[in-house]
């Protein structure tokens, strides 16, 4: 059944709360699991749609998973079955992509249905293709399948991708972990989940070295063997947590972090005028009377993330001032902006570039989720605005966050989730 976050806007957030696992750490590693053919225990695995439906892949390929408490699970590849991830779970999901690197790497071979994901515009899988052909495979593209084969088996190579991709960097990672030779991945992407998944891999006996530079080696093992890994804390849920507090008002803590992953995104609200005190493993974030304008634009790891573009969005609205953000990654993610509109917000789009004019409140409305974190700036919005915002989409925003309501309610937050027909008898009640 449908359901919507009912947001009740400003109350003010104070309190703490821990941040969980990383998703798009998780995604790569219970992928790579396939690779070890063995048992892994992986612990701060987040309770979010995208890993259960990865889960469920993988369950339905042969793996055999076990769930304990507090976010561990315990995955045994060894009798996983290559070519068999069902399609119809695998298009819903653009991590189900790293299945390709993971099948190829095992099994010389790979057939994975075409991924899918939030709509972010064109998200071309051209240079992990690339990859995969410069260690030696062969790729078919048709019937709604990627086909890839290694007769001649994988052997390291020098691949230099034209840009710094994410997917593409895992996938060469996970395609050459038992290539023959050394495999020299040039222009790799840099951030915090590739250096997450090299070190779970080399926890189980893989070679890789130059994990979060631009370079990275992978020396060609012959086996692996299963381990037990913590995922990192997710930079990205911590971000929108601290623009939260720093739009809704009030001071909270958020635990559980890594302070390096999110020196932008504090820099940032700082520069908004935002207190933001950093310690060991924790932030405060104190929000302030007035918001001061700022120009971001967003780069690849460790430059401003494209995945906190959306949930500043709302800030910039409130702030006095005219602010721009100009997006540097994907072509398609202002599609929070006639959503944020309808709350009486003054944006303006020119291509790739977002002009806010700030200074009035934001008030309540029905909106749509568009994907992940555009549901995620509407929540933002919706504590910030005055009156009851109706958030619709939920399934987006659940992709990545885990807990997402009663995390903001431990906080003060009026928020609820409620199916279209609870909604209908709290709008009688009122």
């Amino acid at each position: 059944m449908a359901t919507k976050f009912i947001v009740r806007g400003g109350k003010p957030l104070y309190g703490e709360i821990s941040i969980s696992g990383m998703k798009n750490a998780a995604l790569p590693i219970l992928f790579a699991t396939v690779l070890v053919g063995g048992v892994c225990t992986l612990n701060n695995i987040p309770v979010v749609s995208d890993i259960t439906m990865s889960l469920d892949v993988l369950h339905q390929m042969g793996a055999r998973i076990s769930h304990r408490k507090n976010g561990t699970l315990r995955i045994d590849t060894t009798h996983i079955n290559q070519g068999s991830s069902p399609a119809e779970l695998v298009k819903q999901m653009r991590g189900s992509t790293y299945l390709l690197g993971a099948e190829l790497g095992r099994f010389g071979k790979a057939d994975v249905g075409h991924p899918g994901g939030c709509d972010f515009g064109t998200r071309p899988l051209d240079q992990h293709m690339k990859g995969f052909e410069a260690l030696g495979a062969t790729v078919e593209n048709g019937g709604g399948y990627i086909r890839l084969t290694a007769p001649n088996g994988l052997h390291g190579n020098s691949v230099y991708f034209d840009v710094a991709s994410v997917g593409a960097t895992v996938n060469v990672i996970l395609a050459s972990v038992f290539a023959e030779g050394t495999t020299v991945i040039d222009n790799a992407a840099r951030e915090p989940h590739i250096v997450d998944l090299a070190n779970f891999l080399n926890s189980c006996g893989a070679n890789i070295t130059g994990a979060g530079t631009p370079m990275i080696k992978v020396r060609g093992v012959t086996e692996l063997h299963g381990c037990d890994y913590t995922i990192i804390p997710d930079m990205i849920e911590a971000g929108t947590y601290m623009a939260a507090a720093a739009a809704a008002g009030g001071c909270v803590r958020i635990n559980s972090i890594i302070p390096k992953h999110i020196e932008t995104i504090t820099a940032k609200l700082c520069e908004m005028g935002v207190c933001v005190e950093e310690y060991d493993d924790y932030v405060v974030v104190k929000s302030t009377e007035e918001l001061r304008n700022v120009n971001i634009k967003t780069l690849p790891y460790p430059g401003f993330p494209t995945d906190m573009h959306p949930q500043f969005a709302p800030l910039l609205c409130l702030a006095g001032g005219v602010s721009c953000i100009q997006e540097g990654i994907w072509e398609n993610r202002f599609r929070y902006v006639d959503e944020l509109c309808k709350m009486g917000a003054n944006i303006r789009v020119d291509g790739r570039t977002a002009t806010y004019t700030g200074g009035e409140k934001l008030k309540g409305a029905p909106v749509d989720a568009m994907d992940l974190r555009a549901g995620a700036a509407l929540v933002i919005a919706g504590l910030a605005a005055e009156g009851v915002t109706e958030i619709g989409g939920v399934q987006y925003i659940k992709r990545g966050y885990d807990d997402i309501v009663g995390k903001l309610q431990a906080l003060g937050a009026d928020i609820e989730e409620v199916t279209v027909r609870e909604q209908e008898t709290i709008k009688k009640a009122n």
